[in-house]
C-alpha cells in the first residue's frame, strides 16, 4: 500500500491546484495534494511583514532549508544563474503558493495573444482560441472575486459582468487621467482579485497598502480560500511534502510520485491521474529529475520542450517628482493602469506592454518614503524643516511599470544544476536567460511612454531604472500545443507522452503576452477540471 493513495495526486497548492482540488472533491473525487512548503499563519506572517528591515515579497514567508525557494535580495539564493541576463522573478514554496504575495490584478488576455505568429509573425499561437477560454474567465472571475468595471472590456470582449463593482480609483489615478486626457495614453481601472465588497465570507479592501507580501484581511484572494473549501468536502493536503521524482510504466502512464518529507521519511503516492501544478520553475525540475531508462530525457519530455521557453514579463521601472501632489502611499497598491498598448501592428517589431500607475509611490525602486526621508537627512535637514520636505517629496512621488511581452526563446530554459543539490538531493534549477532585441525595443518604447506621462504631470527628477525587473510572472518551460514534437503538453493540459498526467499553471503557456498570467492560469485550470474526471473514467 501506498504512503499516500488517492484518485487524483496534485503536487502543489497554488492557485491552479487549488481551484482543481475543490471542483473534483465537491463532485466526489478522492484528492491528494503534495506541497513542499508548511502552512502559513496569517498573522505570524503579517508581524514578520512589520518587523522586516527590507519589504521584498518574500519578507513574511522565509525559505527554509527544507523548502528553498528564490529571494527578490539575491537573485543568486536558489537560482543557478547561466546569464547572460539574470532571471529577477521568484515564487514560494508554502500552503497556498505564491498567491499569498501576488498584487492581485485580474487581466484577461486579449485575442490576438492567442495568434501572435498568424497575425504578427511572431512567437507561436496558442492551440486554443480567445472565444473557447472566454466562458472560463468568467468562472475565474467568480471563483476569485474580481472587481471590475463591467463595461470596460480592455480589449478582451466578455460575455458575463464582474461579481463585484470595481475598486475605486484613487486620487492618484483620477489626476493621471485627467493630465493624460486626449493622449494617446487611457487611464482605466483595473480588474484585480480584491474584494470591493464583502464578497464568499471574506471582507472589503481597507487599504492597508501592503498588497505584496501580504493582505492582513484577506480581501485580496490567495489559494487557501479554495484550498479550505477542497478540505472540507474531502481533500487532504500533505504540506511539508516534496515530490522528487515521477515514475511510469511500460504503457506510457505514470503509477506513482516519490516524496520525501520534512522529518526525514520517504514514501510514494498513487493514484489515477497525477497533476502538476507546482510553478514553471519547479515543474520542470521535477520532470527532468525523474530521468530513466523508459524516460531518458525526463518525463514527458520527448520533445526536448521542458524547461525550455521560460519568459517573464521584464519591467520597466520609471518614476519623478509630479508637479502638485498625487497623494501616494494609500489603498491598493495598484488601482488603475494604461491598457491600451497591449495589442497593435506594431507588435511586428516591438512587444506590447502595459503600463502599471503604482499607488506606492517610489517604494519599489527606492525603498521610500524610509529612503526619502533618510537623503533629506544626509542633505542636513532637521525639525520642521525635514518633516515640510519628507510631505513635499513624498506627496508628490509618481511610479510607472511597464510589463513588457517576451517571446518563446528555445534557449531561455530550465535544467538541472550539474553540482549543487537541495536537502532531498534533487539538483538546483540553473536558469539560461537573455532578454534580447525584440524586449529591449519594448524596454525602450515604454521608457518614452513614460517620458511623455512624465511630462502631462509637469513632473521633475525623472529616473528610468537601467535594465529590467522581474515582475514575478514565471512562464513556460511545458509549453502546450498540438503537436507533441514541439510541445509537452496538448491544448487540455494533458501530456503528450502520459495519458494520465497534467501540468497546470503559467508553464503552459505557448506565449507571454502582457496580462499578468493568474487570471489565465484560473480559466485553464477549470476548463481542464472535465478532462481530468473524464481521464479517471477511463
Amino acid at each position: 500500500m501506498a504512503d499516500i493513495q488517492a484518485d487524483v495526486i496534485v503536487v502543489g497548492s497554488g492557485i491552479s491546484g487549488a481551484l482543481l482540488a475543490a471542483r473534483l472533491s465537491a463532485a466526489g473525487v478522492k484528492v491528494g495534494i503534495l506541497e513542499a512548503g508548511a502552512a502559513v499563519d496569517r498573522a505570524d506572517a503579517q508581524e514578520r511583514y512589520w518587523d522586516a528591515p527590507k519589504k521584498v515579497p518574500e519578507c513574511p514567508y522565509p525559505p527554509s532549508p527544507q523548502a528553498e525557494h528564490p529571494i527578490s535580495s539575491d537573485y543568486d539564493y536558489w537560482y543557478r544563474q547561466a546569464g547572460p541576463d539574470k532571471f529577477k522573478s521568484t515564487y514560494l514554496k508554502v500552503v497556498g503558493g505564491t498567491t499569498w504575495h501576488w498584487l492581485g490584478t485580474c487581466l484577461r488576455l486579449v485575442p490576438n495573444d492567442f495568434r501572435l505568429n498568424a497575425t504578427y509573425r511572431r512567437g507561436v499561437d496558442w492551440p486554443i482560441s480567445y472565444n473557447e477560454l472566454e466562458p472560463f474567465y468568467g468562472q475565474a472571475e467568480n471563483e476569485l472575486g474580481v472587481a471590475g468595471d463591467s463595461n470596460a472590456a480592455l480589449g478582451s470582449p466578455r460575455s458575463t459582468p464582474y461579481p463585484m463593482k470595481a475598486i475605486p480609483q484613487t486620487f492618484l489615478d483620477h489626476a493621471c487621467a485627467q493630465a493624460l486626457a486626449g493622449t494617446r495614453h487611457e487611464v482605466r481601472s483595473t480588474p484585480q482579485g480584491r474584494n470591493s465588497t464583502d464578497y464568499a465570507g471574506r471582507p472589503a479592501c481597507c487599504g492597508n497598502a501592503s498588497c505584496i507580501p501580504i493582505c492582513p484581511v484577506q480581501a485580496k484572494y490567495d489559494a487557501t480560500v479554495h484550498l479550505s473549501r477542497a478540505e472540507k468536502a474531502g481533500t487532504v493536503v500533505y504540506s511539508r511534502t516534496t515530490a522528487v521524482t515521477l515514475e511510469t510504466a511500460p504503457n506510457g502512464r505514470v503509477t506513482a510520485i516519490r516524496f520525501k518529507r520534512w522529518d526525514g521519511s520517504e514514501g510514494i503516492a498513487s493514484g489515477k491521474v497525477f497533476v502538476l501544478a507546482a510553478h514553471a520553475i519547479e515543474i520542470p525540475r521535477l520532470l527532468l529529475n525523474s530521468r530513466s531508462e523508459r524516460t531518458p530525457n525526463g518525463v514527458a519530455n520527448s520533445s526536448d520542450q521542458v524547461g525550455r521557453n521560460l519568459m517573464d514579463h521584464p519591467t520597466q521601472l520609471s518614476w519623478a517628482l509630479a508637479g502638485r501632489p498625487l497623494w501616494p502611499y494609500r489603498g491598493p497598491l495598484s488601482t488603475s493602469g494604461i491598457e491600451n498598448h497591449r495589442d497593435g501592428l506594431f507588435r511586428k517589431e516591438r512587444p506590447a506592454f502595459r503600463i502599471e500607475i503604482g499607488n506606492d509611490g517610489w517604494s519599489w525602486p527606492t525603498g521610500a518614503p524610509i529612503s526619502t526621508a533618510a537623503d533629506l537627512v544626509r542633505q542636513g535637514l532637521r525639525g520642521k524643516a525635514l518633516d515640510g520636505a519628507i510631505k513635499h517629496q513624498a506627496s508628490r512621488h509618481i511610479r510607472l511599470a511597464s510589463l513588457i511581452e517576451q517571446l518563446p526563446d528555445p534557449e531561455n530554459r530550465v535544467t538541472l544544476d550539474p553540482d549543487e543539490k537541495d536537502i532531498y538531493g534533487v539538483p538546483l534549477p540553473r536558469i539560461a536567460y537573455r532578454l534580447g532585441a525584440y524586449v529591449q525595443a519594448g524596454l525602450a518604447a515604454a521608457r518614452n511612454a513614460h517620458t511623455e506621462i512624465f511630462d502631462k504631470l509637469d513632473a521633475t527628477q525623472v529616473h528610468h531604472q537601467n535594465g529590467a525587473e522581474g515582475a514575478g510572472h514565471i512562464i513556460g518551460t511545458a509549453r502546450m500545443g498540438d503537436d507533441p514534437k514541439t510541445s509537452v503538453v496538448d491544448k487540455d493540459l494533458r501530456s503528450h507522452d502520459h495519458s494520465n498526467l497534467f501540468i497546470l499553471g503559467s508553464a503552459v503557456f505557448p506565449t507571454g503576452a502582457t496580462a499578468n498570467p493568474t487570471l489565465t492560469i484560473a480559466a485553464l485550470s477549470l476548463r481542464a477540471v472535465s478532462r481530468v474526471e473524464e481521464t479517471m473514467a477511463r
